[in-house]
């Protein structure tokens, strides 16, 4: 059985592109930590909100690199000065990752209760017709 793709279809010129988008988002793992939400706050407008407790604004790296927003956490090993009775509060570090279509941009982020709010907004698009002169032989 081979593996039908987007780009093998004969009327789809073009799209390798969204082949490599769908393996790279099957691809970033879901081992869901840290726990995020997805919001649309408006028709061209969107938030992503992680919950971080425990992670101050230094523990937190944010990223975008080829249409693709990364969010990492690292936090710095104190529990050597600690002792533990109980430690329930994960202390991992993460990686989470998210692929943003074309025109979107991040907008800005912040700090809010624990939680990172990244907000994204989406470029208006304008639809352009385009009329193709047929040049003579």
């Amino acid at each position: 059985m081979t593996k039908m793709t987007f780009s093998a279809h004969p009327f789809l010129l073009g799209f390798e592109q969204l082949d490599q988008l769908v393996e790279r988002t099957i691809k970033t793992g879901n081992d869901g930590y840290p726990p995020y939400n997805i919001e649309q706050s408006a028709k061209d407008k969107y938030q992503i909100t992680l919950a971080v407790a425990g992670f101050g604004e230094e523990d937190l790296n944010i990223t975008v690199e080829n249409k693709q927003l990364t969010i990492r956490g690292r936090q710095n090993d104190d529990s050597a000065e600690r002792v533990f009775l109980h430690r329930g509060i994960a202390a991992r570090q993460f990686k989470r990752t998210f692929v943003l279509a074309e025109g979107v941009e991040v907008s800005g982020a912040h700090m809010e209760n624990g939680l990172l709010l990244i907000d994204l907004v989406q470029a208006q698009r304008q639809s352009v017709v385009q009329t193709i002169q047929i040049s003579g032989s």
